[in-house]
């Protein structure tokens, strides 16, 4: 049991490390200032979309209202083998936008099957790009009106081939609601961070911009198109590893993009099993050890009211890491949500408890099972 705890205490200062490192490197990032170029840079917006007919219409019709010359840009919708009204919706906004573009997956793969679908609607649309830059969004997200304008912005002022950009939840203050939002306003301070620290890559692919001459340099998906998550994280990776200094984060609000939470625990905890999944796939170590050591430590918290019954100490350094652990989430989540405008409360802190057990639930759950996504079994 001592060398339990002594194992915790050690994962506990490894983790309030790097968390104060990422809050160290998220105050030092400042809001991008405009500089307000003209208009120059041509954009593909690409939208995979499976099952979207209740958000797909939003979507589209957010970025058509861009304050961008409408023939700077183009949508390419491709629609991963949809079962709803999707195609549908799409064509119907196609028949009056001449800039929006749909694409039918299953005219490309017919029946092979696929560990990762989106990489392979990504890689399609963008085949069928006729843009020089390549911008990826998700059908449940709202841009906001000067979200191509803020791109433009950023490329034309600062010499970059790769642009991650600030997505938040939305959030009608359920609990549920509340917790998701939260927890992903976290993972973007530390997205900010990371870009801004330069020592790793991260990013979303609801909101991030790419050079289509560069992903071709860096061979696309290959390699990782076998692995069902992370198109945007692996990609990164690969145009950050040749071009480490041509690498930026639109950090403003204008260039926010907003996007819908999962509607019940179910849907968030298959969620986020897709994202743990692709943990031991990253080239870069630094961000593999970092997720283990955390998926690890909150195991151990998940176990320690347990062993408690047997050893009652344990009760007592499981408080006095959760208090630590808080404390230190606190100050960071302060800090992310005035950028994010979000209102954090103080009954928020009690998300602690659910949130150390989801964290162990998901990284086990993703590196050693399978998972529901989109109706499909995904190893």
């Amino acid at each position: 049991m001592v060398v339990f705890l002594v194992i915790m205490i050690v994962f506990m200062a490894m983790y309030l490390f790097i968390m104060l490192t990422y809050r160290h490197w998220f105050l030092k990032l400042k809001v991008y200032q405009p500089q307000r170029p003209q208009p120059s840079t041509n954009f593909t917006i690409i939208i995979p979309a499976r099952n979207e007919a209740a958000n797909i219409g939003n979507c589209v019709s957010s970025i058509l209202q861009q304050t961008y010359p409408s023939h700077l840009y183009e949508i390419i919708v491709i629609d991963d083998h949809s079962t709803d009204d999707t195609a549908a919706i799409v064509k119907a906004l196609q028949a009056t936008n001449s800039n929006v573009h749909l694409i039918q997956l299953a005219d490309i793969v017919f029946d092979q099957q696929l560990n990762s679908y989106k990489k392979k609607a990504i890689e399609t649309a963008i085949g069928r790009a006729t843009k020089d830059w390549i911008v990826t969004t998700d059908a449940d997200c709202i841009a906001q009106p000067t979200w191509l304008s803020m791109y433009n912005d950023f490329i034309v002022s600062i010499e970059v081939v790769f642009v991650g950009a600030p997505v938040a939840f939305t959030n009608d203050g359920s609990v549920l609601e509340s917790f998701q939002c939260i927890d992903f306003m976290a993972l973007q301070g530390i997205t900010a961070a990371s870009v801004s620290a330069g020592f790793h890559a991260m990013c979303n692919g609801a909101n991030l911009a790419f050079k289509k001459t560069v992903f071709y340099e860096v061979e696309g998906y290959k390699h990782v198109d076998k692995i069902a998550s992370g198109d945007d994280m692996f990609l990164m990776n690969k145009i950050q590893n040749k071009y480490p200094k041509q690498i930026g984060f639109l950090y403003h609000p204008l260039a926010t993009i907003s996007t819908l939470p999962m509607p019940s625990v179910r849907t968030f905890l298959n969620q986020r099993i897709r994202w743990a999944s692709k943990t031991n796939s990253y080239q870069d170590i630094r961000i593999v050890v970092i997720l283990w050591a955390i998926l690890l430590l909150n195991i151990g918290l998940v176990m320690m009211p347990l062993l408690a019954v047997w050893q009652p100490m344990v009760l007592l350094y499981w408080l006095g890491l959760l208090a630590a652990k808080t404390f230190v989430e606190a100050l960071f989540a302060v800090d992310i949500a005035a950028f994010f405008k979000i209102e954090l409360k103080a009954w928020h802190l009690l998300l602690q408890f659910p949130h150390i057990v989801y964290t162990a639930m998901a990284g086990t759950f993703g590196l050693f099972g399978n998972y529901q996504w989109k109706g499909r079994t995904v190893k």
